[in-house]
């Protein structure tokens, strides 16, 4: 792993993590509701909740494609409940904002083709050991891992909601976007759209905004200058600090100049493309599978909710001012093959002490953190849009701090 010196800090390329060096960029970006590629994982989770809410043992695994006209809905699932593919798909597209062919895009008349086929039993017969009553759900405790991987969470003390602030101002600037719009406040707005913030750190604080752009698509009649002047004023003016802003800070909004063909018109959008909008905006590792679209036997995404649980209470529990916590599974297995934290030296014990008192708080088996986090109910759709962590908008289990005093109690008396 290539190192550098900055005075006499450490910085590591590799990752791109920035630990305490004197100076540094980071740069993390979101997209809207509207962005084909969320469009998709927004209908894969649809799909994933509606079977949960009918039958919560479904086993879900749904892949989305939508290009010009049309959307293909494709995967594995073992399910009791009856889910109506079309009517969900055109219901999120619908919701999301796409309802006229003006706009390229529109839920009443775009074709949706449905190939879902049944789970396969090699892997059901290594996830699924039964409970031994008749009538009872699985047994949770033996519950395998639903594929090898490795997972990733992460939390730092920067943000009140413990993650990276250019990612939590990039979700922000993308909700506020989506708001405009739907409020009627920008008419013109249309649903695809993007935004990405760089902020210049120094000594691990960000100390100025270098650059925020926001690309949105809109209306043939609206101007570029008109566009600038609104976006400027109604969206990124009521979420940037401005003790971050400079005269050198720089603004771009709509920088090609027109986007006015958007959406799956002009860009194809699949689910699972977006995977570090939906983490930590590049900031801390990602171990590479997404979550939209899985059910929580999938590690993929309970594996790596319950890292962000880790993470979050470690930096709660004020162990650590920043941390990032690996889980590896291996297909079949409950036990986690291992268990790194990793705190850049920033925590008050040793990265192997707080470990251990990880593992001694926390029941890191996939059947235990469905258990823990309820995680077989219908939750997934809200969160497959501006980011699975870090949301006060909306309640999710893994974000809850209930174990950073059992972690914050194990570690004193170590």
């Amino acid at each position: 792993m290539e190192r550098f010196r900055a005075g006499e800090k450490l910085f590591c390329i590799e990752h791109m993590h920035y630990i305490t060096q004197e100076h540094a960029y980071l740069t993390s970006e979101s997209v809207t509701e509207g962005h084909p590629d969320k469009m998709a994982d927004q209908i894969s989770d649809a799909v994933l909740d509606e079977a949960l809410r009918q039958d919560p043992e479904s086993r879900v695994a749904v892949e989305s494609l939508l290009t010009n006209g049309m959307v293909i809905v494709a995967g594995e699932m073992r399910t009791r409940a009856y889910v109506d593919v079309p009517t969900i798909v055109r219901g999120v597209i619908k919701r999301i904002g796409y309802i006229s062919s003006d706009m390229g895009f529109d839920s009443a008349t775009c074709g949706v083709s449905v190939a879902i086929q049944e789970q396969s039993a090699d892997i059901a017969r290594g996830v699924d050991p039964r409970a031994k009553k008749k009538g009872k759900y699985e047994n949770l405790e033996q519950l395998g891992a639903g594929d090898q991987g490795l997972m990733y969470g992460y939390a730092t003390s920067e943000t009140k909601e413990l993650m990276p602030l250019p990612i939590t101002l990039a979700h922000a600037l993308a909700r506020k976007l989506s708001s405009v719009r739907k409020s009627g406040a920008l008419s013109y707005l249309r649903p695809d759209g993007k935004s990405q913030v760089t902020l210049e750190y120094r000594n691990g604080k960000a100390v100025h905004l270098k650059n925020v752009v926001v690309s949105t698509q809109h209306n043939p009649d609206a101007s570029l200058d008109r566009i600038r002047r609104d976006v400027i004023a109604k969206v990124m003016k009521p979420i940037l600090p401005k003790k971050l802003f400079t005269r050198t800070t720089q603004i771009f909004v709509n920088p090609t100049g027109r986007f006015v063909s958007g959406g799956p018109q002009a860009d194809t959008g699949l689910t699972g493309r977006k995977i570090i909008v939906d983490t930590y905006g590049g900031v801390g590792s990602h171990g590479g599978g997404c979550f939209s679209g899985k059910d929580p036997s999938k590690v993929d995404r309970s594996g790596s909710y319950a890292a962000r649980w880790v993470a979050k209470n470690i930096v709660a529990s004020g162990v650590a001012e920043r941390v990032e916590v690996q889980i590896a599974y291996a297909i079949g297995i409950a036990e986690p093959l291992s268990v790194n934290v990793n705190t850049y030296n920033t925590g008050i014990v040793s990265d192997d002490e707080i470990a251990e008192a990880v593992l001694s708080v926390f029941d890191l088996r996939p059947g235990m953190i469905i258990k823990h986090l309820d995680l077989r109910r219908p939750l997934y759709g809200p969160v497959a849009a501006y980011g699975h962590f870090g949301r006060s908008d909306v309640h999710v289990p893994w974000e809850a701090t209930n174990k950073a005093a059992a972690l914050r109690k194990i570690i004193k008396a170590s």
